[in-house]
């Protein structure tokens, strides 16, 4: 069975080394790493390839770089079969986590929708912290957990696995849903040499909605969080009644 691993940090990210070794241990998988050349975090959903072709090049033994986007190496996967025509998707590890409204921005979480998109079993990993990483226990735990994720994967899910960043260890693990997340960021804007202006974003607080049963509240108490996160667009059911079941997310928290 094939695994692809890919991620938004990048082909030499320690994260998404760690993860190929602690797979690859389990004996049970072969594992592809198919990665962006340098780091593509904040990418979201992008598709490059639909405007100009992407270049794949082997680094190692069934590891390979991709001058694209995360969910670039996914398509090229699942539809070319390079490197590998996988039966699972996995992307990770994410340095920081992917909490709330995170998942929109993620291309960690997009490269484990798309899979998901393509009917594929789909996971997205990110380790909690803005330094000093553990990066080695996130990886053992998730090898370890893996077939435990995998059980809760279903068709139209993708599942965001957020892991907190403790040197002994998580305390256990819990299903949640996406929080609540308020961004307090500002833009720089500065002349440049050639008269044109740069902009750049300056990221703020980040200010989190203390919700019973979140992803936040999980990372919070040192638990490793799992949320089933629907992969297709939802609207309020309550702003409109005649929409079908599935276009109101079949239950899904906010629909």
């Amino acid at each position: 069975m094939n695994i692809l691993l890919t991620n938004d940090d990048g082909i030499d990210s320690e994260g998404i080394l760690c993860l190929a070794d602690a797979l690859r241990s389990l004996g049970k998988y072969r594992v592809f790493v198919l990665a962006p050349d340098s780091n593509r975090s904040g990418v979201s959903h992008g598709l490059s390839i639909f405007n100009e072709p992407v270049k794949i090049w082997q680094k190692s033994i069934d590891t390979w770089i991709c001058s694209g986007l995360p969910v670039d190496c996914v398509v090229t996967a699942v539809l070319g079969g390079k490197p590998c025509k996988p039966d699972i998707i996995i992307s990770g590890i994410n340095r920081g986590v992917n909490i709330g409204s995170d998942i929109l921005y993620s291309g960690t979480a997009a490269a484990a929708r798309q899979g998901a998109l393509m009917g594929l079993p789909s996971i997205a990993f990110s380790l909690d912290g803005w330094k000093d990483y553990n990066w080695s226990m996130a990886a053992e735990y998730s090898a370890k957990h893996l077939e435990d994720f995998l059980k809760i994967w279903k068709k139209e899910i993708f599942v965001n696995v957020n892991i907190p960043n403790s040197l002994s260890g998580p305390d256990g693990m819990t299903i949640t849903w996406p929080c609540r997340k308020h961004y307090k960021d500002s833009l720089s804007i500065m002349q440049s040499p050639d008269g044109r202006e740069w902009c750049f974003l300056i990221p703020g607080e980040q200010i989190t909605d203390n919700e019973i049963g979140s992803d936040w509240e999980a990372i919070s108490k040192n638990m490793v969080s799992i949320s089933p996160v629907y992969i297709h667009p939802v609207i309020f059911k309550t702003m409109c009644p005649n929409a079908p079941e599935h276009a109101a997310g079949g239950g899904v928290y906010g629909g």
